[in-house]
């Protein structure tokens, strides 16, 4: 199959009239102003590597109240939902996928299941204290360092591909508090000394900044939300702090996309807290931090699980320049997620995940909206 298009965007700069070759489920050549006439035509678009989400819940079903949703559902049930939210997500462009907590290890189960859906990397269940964020998931243990190596043998054992700790509480749970620690250092490195013992990752949900300074120091490999969250405020990252982030090459996920609307009441801490909560994600940026853009697609009704779209123009209207925006969504969450040299770019050798959107998104990042087609693993699963 080749596809030809006016633009081709493949993380590294812009070309003009690209003829790109898939042979089975991979790039095999990209070619420019060439003749092409067996070409699917696909006019006045821009082809894309196809979008990576490195933060997303496909077990929330992005609802007024996704906690009791899923809580409605038995595991089959929360299965079809859960399908449901990955193809939302691949036809919004979104071919990869990081789920960063579910039920049960049921995005396991989710990943081994022919397409058409997103390649899914997953965690499971997050590890958490009793009554901990995000408890209900199944991922509670004592806050010990012999408890969380034993929670993350588990997951090893399970296959997951990434360990996802809950370092601070959050808002899905009553009773825990973003802006405190849920585990000391001496818990996380614990749990970190182990994963890489057995070749995992951990990436923890860091909203306090205590918590965050813990992860720093357990020298986690990546870090989500990053909100220096207080009670009444947002608090500032110390230089040291942000240089050894910088230095240690620490993922940062920054979930700030949102759709446009009204917020809802419970929502009013985060308005009033989002400019320096951004704040600090542009500061960490600038200082040089391995950051990525995802969406925590699923936790409200305003992240549906194809709501990284929003992220990308509401990283654009900060500041951020649009090939480095579709960097941020592309080349580098594919290396964080484990997939560098396989997804990210359109170039030899790489899966055949391409989005086109209409218009050229170098000039405006709202073309990210106009999807015209998406292609995984080789394959058309949507053309319009």
């Amino acid at each position: 199959m080749r596809l030809r298009a006016a633009r081709l965007f493949d993380g590294t700069e812009p070309r003009a009239d690209p003829v790109l070759t898939v042979t089975g489920e991979r790039i095999s050549d990209v070619a420019f102003g060439v003749a092409a006439p067996d070409a699917l035509d696909l006019g006045d678009t821009t082809l894309l590597p196809g979008f990576v989400d490195a933060h997303v819940h496909l077990a929330f079903d992005a609802s007024a109240d996704p906690v009791a949703a899923l809580a409605a559902r038995d595991d089959e049930q929360a299965l079809d939902a859960m399908r449901v939210a990955a193809r939302t997500a691949l036809l919004g462009g979104i071919t990869t996928v990081r789920d960063l907590g579910d039920r049960n290890y049921l995005a396991l189960r989710l990943r081994e299941e022919p397409g058409p859906l997103p390649t899914i990397v997953a965690a499971g269940p997050p590890i958490t204290t009793p009554a901990g964020h995000c408890h209900y998931l199944g991922g509670a243990v004592e806050p010990t360092p012999e408890a969380m190596r034993a929670a993350v043998r588990e997951r090893a054992e399970r296959g997951v591909d990434v360990v996802k700790i809950m370092a601070s509480g959050g808002r899905l749970t009553p009773g825990t508090r973003q802006d405190l620690p849920q585990f000391g250092e001496d818990e996380l490195r614990a749990a970190v000394e182990e994963a890489h013992r057995l070749g995992l990752p951990v990436t923890a949900h860091a909203h306090a900044p205590q918590g965050i300074v813990n992860a720093v120091e357990a020298h986690v490999d990546g870090v989500e939300h990053v909100s220096f969250w207080t009670e009444d405020d947002v608090d500032t990252p110390s230089p040291d702090l942000v240089r050894r982030i910088v230095e240690r090459r620490i993922a940062v996920g920054a979930t700030f996309g949102l759709v446009p609307g009204p917020g809802r009441a419970d929502a009013e801490g985060i308005v009033r807290r989002m400019p320096k909560i951004v704040g600090n994600l542009l500061e960490l940026h600038r200082a040089g931090a391995l950051m990525v853009l995802s969406s925590d697609a699923g936790i409200t009704d305003r992240k549906p699980h194809d709501v990284l779209r929003h992220t990308i123009v509401m990283a654009g209207e900060l500041g951020l320049a649009p090939a480095e925006v579709l960097r941020l969504v592309t080349e580098v969450p594919a290396w964080v997620c484990g997939l560098g040299g396989r997804k990210g770019r359109l170039a030899p050798g790489f899966d055949a995940d391409v989005v086109a959107v209409e218009g050229d998104p170098l000039a405006d990042l709202t073309a990210v909206h106009r999807v015209r087609a998406v292609f995984a693993r080789g394959r058309c699963v949507s053309r319009r």
